[in-house]
């Protein structure tokens, strides 16, 4: 896949970043698994307008940018595809989980599972129509909000009339078997729902699970107790769109109502290793060091806890 940095910074991009890569095993060949098709916040990095010098570490070079946060599921013994989000990156995204599915014949997702309806949730599937993909009846997965925004707001209605997609209305908590092999699960979290609900999913396959909760407001705002969940999975990927408190000048951050990456690891602070080794911190906006910073991610991970990367795979085997 293409990266958008200079050559001549290739070598100093790897000595930043290969003592605080992910510790995760890549098993390209997984019948079963999940792969991370983008880790940063609806903007994305580089965001529009940013002249910060986050973001002009991009622009000098010294960072390639970041798709938004999405995810792909894999069943080899199925043959079949699943998006989760339709980002404004769906395009690259799409054609990055094909490449590594590997499967013949396929033209569109099996289905795209959608969290909520902020852009960089749901706008990619403006891909899917005349304009660009012109797919044909790739189901979408939707709580029943979500389901009434884009069947009665353009240009989303629009996918809906002329069947570019099926919009598949989920019940919270209600298990959705995909194959024999995988199911998911969406549950309702807290966030700011002016369009639509918000919510996170459950990965089971025989042997493995997953939670998937890209957006949510402050861990104590949720009737479950993260710690007790992330107890029950193997894997925990989560909201970190921001590090700490402060990280963005002049505004006032208990307005902000995601988990800070600070307080996810003080919650986790009694915690055993092998539960702070399921948390993989994912949705990260472009002010968060995490993103870009060598030793606020060396701080993280040696911690005990993981960061996303876009092209991690997770075996659900």
């Amino acid at each position: 896949m293409k990266m958008n940095f200079r050559p001549a910074n290739l070598l100093l991009l790897v000595i930043l970043f290969e003592s605080c890569a992910v510790d995760t095993t890549i098993d390209t060949s997984a019948e079963l698994s999940v792969i991370v098709l983008g880790v940063a916040q609806d903007g994305g990095y580089p965001q529009a307008g940013c002249e910060k010098a986050c973001c002009k570490l991009y622009f000098a070079g010294q960072h390639k940018s970041e798709k938004v946060v999405a995810l792909g599921i894999v069943d080899r013994k199925s043959n079949k595809v699943w998006v989760i989000e339709a980002t404004p990156d769906f395009g690259e995204q799409w054609r990055a989980v094909k490449d590594y599915a590997k499967i013949p014949n396929l033209t569109k997702p099996d289905g795209i599972f959608l969290t909520h309806a902020h852009i960089g949730h749901y706008t990619g599937l403006m891909q899917l129509g005349h304009e660009a993909m012109g797919a044909k009846d790739v189901p979408v997965y939707v709580m029943p909000r979500m389901k009434k925004f884009l069947s009665e707001h353009g240009p989303w209605s629009q996918l809906v009339d002329f069947n570019n997609i099926q919009l598949q209305e989920m019940k919270d908590d209600s298990v959705i078997h995909l194959t024999r092999n995988i199911s998911i699960t969406p549950f309702l979290v807290p966030h700011r729902d002016e369009y639509s609900e918000t919510v996170g999913y459950r990965i089971n396959s025989e042997n493995t699970s997953l939670l998937f909760i890209p957006d949510i407001n402050k861990w104590e705002k949720w009737d479950r107790d993260i710690v007790s969940e992330v107890s029950k999975v193997d894997h925990a990927i989560v909201d970190a769109s921001f590090y700490k408190d402060g990280e963005i000048p002049g505004r006032d951050m208990s307005e902000i109502l995601h988990p800070f990456i600070e307080e996810t690891m003080k919650l986790f602070l009694m915690a055993e290793k092998v539960q702070k080794e399921k948390v993989i911190f994912i949705h990260l906006n472009h002010t968060n060091p995490a993103l870009w910073d060598s030793k606020t991610r060396k701080d993280i991970t040696s911690s005990g806890f993981k960061i996303a990367a876009e092209g991690d795979i997770i075996p659900l085997n």
